[in-house]
């Protein structure tokens, strides 16, 4: 009995630590076997009008091609930290109108590219990359232990440091 509570306890503390960094060995397995319960379109509900680019190499592509910045989301569907940011990402009229000047990508993995990992793999987090591929680590939230967080509150920040993404494009090319 000892050993049952031991690891309901282990499995709260995991829910609970959606935002700290995954561990990046045990995810391919579970990538594997978890199927999605229902085909998603690839806004997984951060903006359904938007166009959202289905991997990191295609929106790299994109960004380069068309000057425009790319914006990159790491959450996850079971982080109530990650639904609470995409809720109000979503309900935001000015987020969604600004969100079309950029190539946007949302993910629920970890590419193997360490620059989008700053400072971790924790979500939600969100990047900003300019169309010469260079990853925007200037532009951050207010967290100085999760310098790409987010929380609901933030999101007039997140709305100017978007504002910030597409300034800086005019300014430096």
């Amino acid at each position: 009995a000892m050993e049952k509570s031991y690891v309901s306890m282990f499995l709260l503390l995991i829910a609970i630590s959606c935002v700290l960094a995954k561990d990046a060995g045990k995810k391919d397995t579970k990538e594997t076997t978890a199927k999605p319960k229902l085909p998603q379109t690839l806004s997984r509900g951060w903006g359904d009008q938007l166009i959202w680019t289905q991997t990191y190499e295609e929106a790299l592509f994109r960004a380069k091609h068309s000057q425009k910045p790319l914006m990159i989301i790491h959450h996850l569907e079971d982080c109530p930290h990650s639904q609470a940011l995409k809720k109000v990402f979503a309900e935001h009229k000015d987020i969604q109108k600004l969100a079309e000047k950029f190539i946007l990508l949302n993910l629920v993995y970890e590419t193997t590219d360490k620059n989008l990992a700053p400072d971790g793999q924790y979500v939600p987090r969100v990047l900003f990359i300019d169309p010469s591929l260079t990853v925007r680590a200037d532009i951050t939230g207010r967290y100085s232990n999760r310098l790409y967080a987010y929380e609901p509150s933030d999101i007039s920040l997140l709305y100017s440091n978007m504002q910030k993404a597409l300034k800086l494009l005019k300014t430096e090319l």
